[in-house]
């Protein structure tokens, strides 16, 4: 999720249901971090239709909307550049896609501009807050007379936004329960409840929830592409991830002591790594005997730690695991599974990679996959930094 301070972090995820009978989605969502600027850029965007015409239309859409906020064009000029540059549909005879933009820097301050979504929400101490919503009329040749919805706020610790296209609105249209569809009040009274029930629920749980919701209002069968993403400002859930001892033997005990006294969750991966951190702290260390996993070693225990596994193959399947990942991914018990689970429940991940060499890593018969374990972390933290937007220290010692 992304953008952290000592304030907050950004939890952001977005679910999503395609039209029945279509097998892509005709919304489009990106989001981007920022990291030399400290901003995170979230697009939502609906292609008129649905299947791959909208899915194109949509993605042109959400693609431009990212790329000229991240170069901090005015949001009013991106918007009219849009409009004015999709292609036309060749069935309507008009260019036509919704969006959503939502811009927040470091410090929490937020401008979100909108095109015939429906209309965001943002809930603040359990109630809806209304950031003070301006309507802009567009007047140039193309847009003349089209409107937009804005706003800017500065957010604070557990406000949520949420966004999403019209298949959230409109589920439930034309049926006895909700004959004009679910509506800002359905799903406004609806949301209230969650949060009053679950105040800490994560977006990705809520988001979920909403566009399951959308789904049975419409009798189990989506009538349009359904959207519903959430960012949410809470406190930052950290990490310390521990893989490798340090290069200087004589820094065994300062590296055990700092490691323990990491507050938040912690894992070790590395057999050799956790002796000595169980050693210098006279701590319990059990290896266990269970595979979960028949791929991997097994995990073990280290007292005080969440989880401790074995190192450069647990991490080749790690990194396989998060490349791959979707929303509709199962974790297993396995050791790569749960080093997983942490990252992607964490916001702060700090990793302290030791340079000390591992002889059994430089035999030539060892197979070609186990690359040394720096390349393998990089290329983990490059796709929890990208992919997943978590906040990632990488220290090496």
């Amino acid at each position: 999720m992304t953008i952290s301070n000592n304030m907050f972090f950004l939890d952001v995820f977005c679910n999503q249901i395609n039209h029945v009978g279509e097998l892509i989605c005709g919304d489009k969502f990106l989001s981007r971090r920022v990291k030399e600027d400290g901003r995170t850029i979230i697009v939502l965007s609906d292609g008129m239709g649905s299947g791959v015409k909208a899915n194109v239309l949509a993605t042109l859409t959400a693609s431009m909307a990212m790329n000229f906020t991240i170069d901090q064009k005015d949001l009013q000029e991106t918007a009219e550049i849009i409009m004015s540059t999709l292609p036309i549909c060749s069935e309507r005879k008009m260019s036509y896609s919704t969006f959503t933009i939502i811009d927040i820097d470091f410090n929490g301050q937020t401008t979100i501009v909108e095109y015939d979504n429906p209309p965001s929400l943002i809930i603040r101490d359990n109630n809806i807050f209304d950031p003070n919503w301006e309507i802009i009329t567009l007047d140039s040749d193309k847009t003349k007379g089209k409107k937009l919805r804005k706003c800017q706020f500065k957010a604070t610790k557990e406000d949520r936004i949420f966004f999403w296209s019209d298949g959230i609105f409109q589920s439930g249209m034309g049926s006895k329960k909700y004959p004009f569809g679910w509506g800002l009040d359905g799903v406004s009274d609806y949301i209230l409840k969650m949060i009053l029930h679950e105040p800490f629920a994560s977006s990705s749980k809520l988001s979920r929830k909403i566009v399951n919701m959308a789904e049975l209002n419409d009798g189990g069968k989506s009538k349009d592409d359904t959207s519903c993403g959430i960012i949410y400002f809470r406190e930052p859930r950290k990490l310390l991830f521990v893989s490798g001892p340090p290069f200087n033997e004589k820094n065994d005990l300062e590296f055990s002591l700092r490691i323990q006294q990491y507050q938040g969750k912690k894992i070790i991966s590395g057999g050799t790594t956790a002796e000595i951190i169980a050693r210098e702290l006279g701590l319990k260390y059990d290896n266990l005997t269970e595979q979960p996993d028949p791929d991997l070693p097994p995990i073990s225990t280290v007292e005080g730690f969440n989880l401790v596994t074995e190192g450069i193959i647990t991490l080749g399947k790690v990194h396989q695991i998060l490349e791959s990942f979707t929303p509709e991914y199962r974790f297993t018990k396995g050791p790569a599974d749960q080093i997983v689970k942490l990252f992607l429940e964490s916001d702060h991940i700090h990793m302290i990679i030791g340079t000390r060499i591992n002889l059994a890593h430089q035999d030539p018969t060892m197979p070609v996959e186990l690359e040394l374990r720096r390349s393998v972390i990089r290329r983990i933290c490059n796709l929890l930094e990208h992919k997943f937007l978590k906040d990632v220290i990488l220290e090496f010692i």
